[in-house]
């Protein structure tokens, strides 16, 4: 028997006895693993003993004898005050391998904030990676200088102080980077985290929320490693699966009644949640908070970005192991998940098979049950909290989103996806929309494979999908919508509190290939006092501005005289304005860098009712 002890500072403890033996006349190792986690939970005396039989199978988690991790629950932080450091890290997803990873305050992953609503919060991220990297609070209703967009950079060793009264309701939201065209490898690697918000309504209810005893957060999490056992993104053969960076993740819960609450923070993969022996549970909660009474199920599908919160009774079961699982059998073609992810003869996608997820059930999590707690919750309430749609006679305009693919043919499932037929554009403005508007999005999907269509800002209800209501696992708030192949899925929102003429909100499709890739668009909310004036994007063709990215001066041409400018703003990414004027030709002009910070700026031209929006990048 050979033993060896890897012992780093500030890491677990790992003390591996191996020895060999042959099971089905195979030679087949074993391992004796001692893990002793970090935290003020364990201590030196309290160790996990898990058993580890290993077939040597190219990393895939499905081999027909596995060990059990027990799952890593993140720490809490809670309070007004929150500092949150980007920074990288090694984590020991396979014994032996220290694979490079991302993650917020700790090497992978971040810590849960727990928010109560109405109060007001600062948090300083400071981000101490060699990459320019955002943050934005998904699913929460901040004002856009606050949501953390792909305009809201956070340069290298450098700090972004956001602050916001929380206006949202209980629920579990999260946040993640959103740089443009990074977003997937800063999320893959390790940058996301719970936020749970609380609130009166919610405590009330006679609901588990002990946290890390009968209330857990688990995001659920598939990735592609290489020999070597490095994380590679982008990618399509996502063969590994993990539920907050545990892979063959286990939990014991208590014989009572537990909260999960489920995030699909894939980058990709659609899972369909329901548990082993198809015990039913009960939704609570979707994105934006909690449902107007529990809903009773044994499956929901769970698209990458969403939420869903459930109860799952285990009153009766103390001493058995039950499994978390997606039935993915049931996912039809035109579904990352599916045998097949895009409906249609001959088409392909690099990578995607064989991957033994694809189109068949298997397990996410084992969960072990104990005796009960002090003081368990034993039944399903009957009625949670006031649910009110909104009506759609209030809505002010229909706008009209159409999902295709760049291209046609057998290779477009590998291609760029766009919106509107155009790929995202910094320095494009897809919409105005007036404070206070309440809309309906139409969104038809004319591509061959399911989008998870996701809006900023806003939570909204939705209305149909091809003319039928929502099921009730759709119909509480969203944010988050899964559109597949052919379909088309209306919501109805309103757009209030907030308004910046200078800095945008995003909607999106959620899997982050897609949305690095451009598909994606952009929007303003403008106060009352600027409705009126039509705001348009430069082609090109109309304005000319030199050089850019610019040192010390840039200069503004106009190349169509029909365009008479009348003033000048730019605003920095937190919409305050650091420059402002009046034109004194109406032809060409220029204005002096030297006195602000090396950043990104947005410059507002207005001529009359017209406003033109351009990006400026000072070196």
């Amino acid at each position: 028997m050979k033993k060896r002890q890897k012992n780093r500072p500030g890491k677990p403890t790992f003390i591996e006895m191996e020895k060999s033996t042959n099971i089905n006349n195979e030679q087949t190792n074993f391992f004796v693993l001692y893990y002793e986690p970090f935290g003020k939970f364990l201590t030196r005396d309290n160790l996990v003993r898990i058993q580890i039989i290993s077939f040597l199978i190219c990393s895939i988690t499905f081999a027909n004898t596995h060990a059990q991790n027990q799952v890593i629950i993140p720490v809490t932080l809670s309070g007004t005050e929150f500092e949150l450091n980007l920074q990288y890290g090694t984590h020991q997803f396979y014994s032996g391998f220290d694979t490079e990873t991302m993650g917020v305050n700790g090497d992978i992953l971040g810590p849960t904030l727990i928010l109560n609503r109405s109060d007001f919060i600062e948090i300083t991220v400071n981000n101490y990676l060699a990459d320019t990297t955002t943050i934005h609070w998904h699913g929460m209703h901040v004002s856009a200088a606050n949501d953390g967009g792909p305009h809201t950079t956070i340069a290298p060793f450098s700090s972004w102080n956001p602050r916001f009264t929380v206006l949202d309701k209980a629920g579990t939201y999260w946040y993640h980077p959103h740089l443009h065209e990074k977003t997937n490898l800063h999320v893959s690697k390790g940058i996301a985290g719970f936020i749970i918000v609380r609130d009166s309504e919610e405590a009330a209810l006679n609901l588990p929320r002990t946290y890390g005893v009968d209330d857990f957060p688990l995001v659920i999490q598939t990735k592609t490693f290489d020999a070597n056992k490095e994380i590679v993104v982008p990618s399509n053969a996502d063969t590994v699966l993990m539920v907050n960076a545990t892979i063959d993740a286990a939990l014991q819960v208590p014989a009572q009644v537990v909260r999960l609450r489920l995030l699909n923070g894939s980058s990709q993969r659609n899972f369909n949640i329901g548990l082993s022996g198809n015990q039913s549970f009960y939704q609570i909660g979707s994105d934006g908070g909690l449902l107007s009474a529990p809903n009773a199920i044994n499956r929901l599908k769970l698209t990458p970005g969403e939420r869903a919160e459930i109860l799952v009774d285990f009153s009766s079961r103390q001493g058995e192991t039950i499994y978390l699982m997606s039935y993915a059998s049931a996912f039809s073609s035109g579904i990352y998940g599916a045998a097949s992810p895009g409906i249609g003869p001959g088409l392909v996608l690099n990578g995607y098979n064989p991957n033994p997820m694809n189109g068949t059930d298997f397990n996410i999590m084992q969960f072990t049950v104990a005796s009960p707690g002090s003081h368990p919750v034993t039944e399903i309430p009957l009625t949670l909290v006031d649910v009110s749609p909104i009506s759609e006679s209030s809505s002010h305009i229909t706008r009209n989103l159409i999902l295709t693919p760049a291209s046609m043919g057998p290779n477009s499932l590998n291609g760029k996806f766009l919106i509107n037929n155009v790929s995202f554009d910094m320095d494009v403005l897809n919409y105005t929309i007036p404070l206070n508007n309440t809309e309906i999005w139409s969104i038809t999907n004319h591509s061959p494979i399911a989008h998870p269509f996701h809006i900023h800002d806003v939570q909204f209800f939705i209305l149909d999908r091809n003319g039928l209501p929502p099921i009730a696992a759709e119909q509480g708030r969203k944010d988050v919508v899964l559109i597949h192949a052919m379909e088309t899925v209306r919501f109805i929102t309103k757009f209030s509190d907030f308004a910046n003429d200078s800095v945008p909100y995003m909607y999106h499709c959620h899997m982050l290939t897609h949305e690095d890739d451009g598909m994606m668009g952009q929007f303003k909310v403008v106060s009352a006092t600027s409705v009126d004036s039509e705001v348009e994007h430069d082609d090109g063709e109309a304005i000319s501005i030199y050089p850019n990215p610019a040192t010390t001066r840039v200069t503004i041409s106009m190349r169509q005289k029909r365009i008479q400018l009348k003033s000048y703003k730019l605003y920095n990414a937190l919409g305050q304005t650091v420059l402002e004027g009046n034109f004194s030709s109406s032809s060409e002009f220029s204005f002096d860098l030297k006195k602000i910070p090396s950043a990104s700026y947005f410059l507002v031209l207005k001529s009359g009712k017209q406003q033109f929006i351009k990006k400026i990048t000072k070196i």
